[in-house]
C-alpha cells in the first residue's frame, strides 16, 4: 500500500512539472504572437524608414515586420483587406483611407515631403535639368524614359510633359514599370537613359545617380504622412511609432534622405 502511496504521488508530481512546463511554454509563446508591428511604407519613404528600424523598435518595444511599395498599390490592399498596423503613406492616399474608416483619424500625422528628381545610370554623364529648357532637352534626347505608372509622382510627370508641350513626342519611349523599384533598375542596367521618381528613389538606389532635381517651376513636392489602422491590436504601439518618426530625434535622417520634416 505505501509503495502504491508513492507511485502515486511520483505520478502526480510529474504531472505537475509537465503541466508547469506546457504553462511555461505557453506564456513565453502567447505574448510573442503579439510583438511584431506590421508596417506598410510608401517607396517614398523607404530610405529613411529602413535606417530608422532599430531605433523604431527600440522606442516602442516591438520587432517591425515592413513592407514597401507604392502608396496606391498599398491602398489597394489595404481596401481588398490585408492586415496593417501602421501605414506610412502620401497624404492624400492617406486622408482617402481615413474617409473610408480603415486609418483611425485621430492617429493621422505629418512626416515629411520630398520633390521629384531625374536618375542616371551611375557613372553615366548627367544631362543638364536644371531649368525648363534643360530638362526638355534631354527627355528628348533620351532614347528611353522610366517611371512607375502608378507612383505618387506620375501624375506630375505627365503634367510636365504637357507643359513642356513634349508629351506626344516622348510618349514612344515611356518605359512603364509598376513593380516597385523596376524603373529603377531600367535604368541602372541600360535599358533605359533617364528615370523620373522621387528625389529619395533615385539617390540611394544602387545602380542610379540623380541627375537633378526637376526645375523649381516645374517641381512638385509629394507629402507622406502616418496613420494607426483602425482594426488594430497594437493602437498604443503604433502611436508610439508614429511619435518617434515625428519627433526631433528622427529629423537628421529625414533630412539625410532627401526629406524635408514637416
Amino acid at each position: 500500500m505505501k509503495t502504491k502511496v508513492m507511485k502515486l504521488g511520483t505520478i502526480a508530481a510529474a504531472t505537475l512539472v509537465m503541466t508547469a512546463g506546457f504553462v511555461f511554454l505557453f506564456a513565453q509563446k502567447t505574448p510573442a504572437q503579439g510583438t511584431e508591428l506590421l508596417v506598410v511604407v510608401s517607396d517614398g519613404m523607404k530610405p529613411p524608414v529602413e535606417e530608422l528600424v532599430p531605433q523604431i523598435e527600440h522606442a516602442t518595444g516591438r520587432k517591425l515586420t515592413v513592407q514597401y511599395n507604392s502608396s496606391k498599390n498599398i491602398r489597394d490592399k489595404i481596401q481588398s483587406g490585408e492586415p496593417f498596423d501602421v501605414a506610412i503613406l502620401t497624404t492624400d492616399i492617406l486622408d482617402d483611407l481615413i474617409k473610408q474608416g480603415k486609418i483611425a483619424a485621430g492617429s493621422r500625422a505629418e512626416i515629411a515631403r520630398t520633390g521629384m528628381g531625374v536618375g542616371v545610370r551611375a557613372g553615366a554623364a548627367k544631362p543638364d535639368v536644371s531649368t525648363p529648357d534643360a530638362l526638355k532637352r534631354a527627355l528628348v534626347s533620351a532614347k528611353f524614359i522610366s517611371f512607375n505608372p502608378s507612383g505618387a509622382s506620375a501624375p506630375h510627370i505627365y503634367n510636365i510633359f504637357e507643359h513642356l508641350g513634349i508629351a506626344d513626342s516622348v510618349k514612344p519611349k515611356l518605359m512603364l514599370d509598376p513593380e516597385a523599384g523596376r524603373p529603377q533598375m531600367n535604368v541602372a542596367d541600360g535599358k533605359a537613359d533617364l528615370v523620373i521618381t522621387l528625389i529619395p528613389e533615385i539617390k540611394f538606389f544602387k545602380g542610379v545617380e540623380l541627375a537633378g532635381p526637376v526645375p523649381a517651376d516645374l517641381q512638385s513636392y509629394i507629402s507622406f504622412g502616418a496613420g494607426v489602422a483602425s482594426n488594430t491590436k497594437s493602437a498604443d504601439a503604433g502611436k508610439a511609432l508614429i511619435k518617434y518618426i515625428t519627433s526631433p530625434a528622427a529629423t537628421p535622417v529625414l533630412k539625410s534622405k532627401a526629406l524635408e520634416p514637416r
